[in-house]
């Protein structure tokens, strides 16, 4: 039995047809608007009234958010410039709008690139890295 070989340039048009296709399926992905589920935005924050949990919070960001969050939160850290997409900036209007339960929710379960956290802070470090992210507002005029 003998196979035909496709011609070079058949063969370049036809990875280059796949290629555009798989980009644009990215692309796609990537303009999606992510949202937590209902029953995760009403949840509450049991550490809401805790004194420390910012504080807390604050040396978990520093250690494993910084990289793509920034050290203020801005969405610029160091690994921020090859990430798609862009990673939030947590001072923004738009995240700090976003209910304790929904950014909860988001850490917990991560959006490429973000990697899900439930399996890496308890209930507890994720509640305290919410506290932490809303005391990187924007200060008001």
């Amino acid at each position: 039995m003998k196979i035909k070989r496709l011609p070079f340039a058949l063969t370049i048009m036809l990875l280059l047809i796949l290629f555009i296709c798989f980009n644009t399926s990215l692309s796609a992905q990537t303009t999606t608007p992510w949202n937590a589920p209902a029953d995760a935005v009403l949840v509450k924050n049991p550490l809401a009234d805790d004194k420390t949990a910012a504080a807390d919070g604050k040396k978990l960001y520093m250690s494993n958010c910084s990289a793509c969050h920034g050290n203020k939160g801005k969405g610029d850290g160091p690994a921020a410039a090859s990430l798609k997409p862009k990673p939030a900036d947590h001072t923004s209007a738009l995240v700090q709008s976003e209910t304790d339960g929904s950014l909860f929710w988001k850490i917990t379960e991560g959006h490429t690139p973000m990697p899900q956290y439930k399996a890496v802070f308890t209930d507890k470090q994720r509640w305290e890295l919410v506290n932490y992210i809303r005391t990187l507002a924007k200060p008001t005029k």
